[in-house]
């Protein structure tokens, strides 16, 4: 592999999130998510794919659409695509699921962008990565995949991507794009 290597996994510190890939396919792009107690996804957001949660230990508290979902070890918890959700470890005990983006279509460079900025602590104090860097690689990938911030309604992001897709190429993003990927 190259850039970053994500069947080596990564953390995120301030969420509590440990992320490894298993697997990546045209189908589906399989990673293992171990989070800590009271560890959490730091922003609500919307995927272009399927996400499900094979819940292996422990218990998670997602939210789709406004609706708890509560799943335990052998649950499968599936979020269409499309569907604004967010999830946490909400007991003091590991969770640990195996999670799928169906289909995989580019989700591993965009999960090297994402890991890599997380590596480097490119991050706010609620652990959320830096979202006009995000913006920028997914644009400079023509990502396929991707979250959406719930915060931030489409057509806007739309804008601001364009926006700092343009300030990313003068402040020279491009050389992490390339670290990440070790695409240029």
């Amino acid at each position: 592999m190259t850039g970053i290597n994500l069947y080596d996994g990564f953390k995120n510190e301030i969420t509590g999130e440990a992320f490894r890939c298993i697997s990546y396919n045209k189908e589906a792009f399989t990673f293992e998510w171990i989070v800590q107690p009271n560890g959490y996804i730091p922003f609500e957001h919307i995927l272009k794919q399927d996400e499900v949660f094979y819940i292996r230990e422990g218990e998670i508290k997602i939210l789709i659409d406004g609706h708890e979902h509560i799943g335990i070890p052998g649950d499968t918890i599936k979020v269409p695509a499309g569907r604004r959700h967010i999830a946490i470890n909400n007991k003091p005990q590991l969770l640990s699921c195996i999670v799928e983006y169906k289909p995989g279509l580019d989700s591993y460079k965009f999960f090297q962008c994402f890991g890599g900025l997380t590596l480097d602590k490119d991050t706010n104090k609620k652990g959320q990565i830096n979202i006009p860097k995000m913006l920028y690689f997914s644009k400079k990938m023509k990502a396929q995949c991707g979250a959406r911030p719930t915060s931030i309604p489409a057509p806007f992001l739309k804008i601001v991507s364009n926006i700092f897709y343009l300030a990313g190429f003068f402040l020279g993003w491009n050389n992490l794009y390339t670290k990440y990927t070790n695409e240029k």
